[in-house]
């Protein structure tokens, strides 16, 4: 019986899975950040590896078990991070074979069965990728602000406390984020979070501000419907520009591919229809997805690929029965 491992390092959490070779899931693990953008190399591969080992505890295998590991990791874009990466996985771990992508190509296996069309990811951050059936592979954007990107949690996040003070201030019409995010943050008004954040000299909002927006939008407040309109516009315009790059796909329908946790989890209305809306502008002939599975199992799929394991009905159904 062979094994192997998915792992999924994202910007707030690292999410590993143990299978064997009938797909049965044997253990998983879950740790911090994984993305060596924001922690660096060696703290996110220690996550990656604290993420790994509970897996491999939890299946009663030792690393030298696991014929393959496939890594699905945010941050991993280029060449220049992939060298940063690869010495510190073999110096941390004792694998056999192993291979890093982007995790926007773990989100593209799950949700297309023949690995081609576009893939969106928005969690924490955000990322745009797509393959055709030629295998070519493009990325639009998949950094920060300074590079165009406007998707993201933490994008979110800046611009909900950004607006919330021009609103709070009178520079923009009120909104109940003027409430809720000094509440969500712990302090009793929008004075006392303002001269706290000056005073510590604050630059950087905190990610579970996104959470408040997406709760807000829910209760109808129009800055939150609008943030959340405006990322979702955004990302149709790096579907369409993947689209665009990879020279469209022979006429075929284009799968659109949506992971992470504001596409997965969040689902607000009003950000889908942006992106629709947008995407289909250039190009009708698409279909959107949203995936059952978590994006880790895009890396055991990636991984049964490399091994020669087809990922059978049987398969993928126990996959979507994991319940860990």
């Amino acid at each position: 019986m062979r094994y192997f491992a998915g792992v999924d390092g994202g910007g707030s959490k690292t999410y590993s899975l143990v299978v064997d070779e009938a797909g049965n899931v044997l253990g998983s693990g879950l740790a911090g950040c994984g993305n060596h953008q924001i922690i660096g190399a060696e703290a996110a591969v220690t996550n990656i590896s604290e993420s790994l080992h509970e897996a491999l505890r939890q299946a009663d295998l030792k690393e030298e078990k696991l014929s393959f590991v496939q890594f699905g990791l945010a941050g991993a874009d280029r060449p220049f991070d992939m060298n940063r990466l690869q010495p510190e996985i073999s110096r941390q771990m004792n694998l056999q074979q192993t291979d890093i992508v982007c995790d926007t190509m773990e989100g593209l296996r799950v949700g297309s069965p023949t690995n081609t069309g576009v893939v969106l990811v928005c969690g924490s951050n955000t990322n745009a990728a797509g393959r055709n059936e030629k295998g070519q592979t493009v990325q639009v954007g998949g950094f920060n602000d300074l590079f165009g990107d406007r998707a993201g949690g933490y994008h979110l996040a800046f611009q909900a406390f950004s607006r919330t003070v021009r609103c709070w201030d009178g520079r923009e019409p009120h909104s109940i984020l003027v409430d809720k995010v000094p509440a969500a943050l712990g302090f009793d008004s929008m004075e006392t979070m303002i001269e706290r954040c000056l005073d510590d000299e604050i630059v950087e909002a905190p990610l579970q501000l996104s959470y408040v927006v997406h709760e807000a939008a829910r209760e109808g407040d129009w800055l939150s419907i609008e943030l959340l309109t405006n990322m979702g516009r955004e990302l149709g315009l790096a579907a369409a520009a993947v689209i665009h790059k990879l020279g469209g796909f022979s006429g075929h329908i284009v799968p659109v591919v949506l992971t992470g946790s504001i596409l997965q989890s969040g689902r607000n209305p009003e950000l889908l229809e942006a992106l629709k809306k947008e995407v289909s502008a250039t190009h009708a002939s698409c279909t959107f997805v949203i995936p059952q599975l978590v994006p880790v199992f895009g890396s055991v799929m990636l991984a049964m690929d490399r091994l020669g394991i087809a990922v059978t009905e049987q398969i993928a159904e126990k996959f979507t029965n994991f319940g860990g």
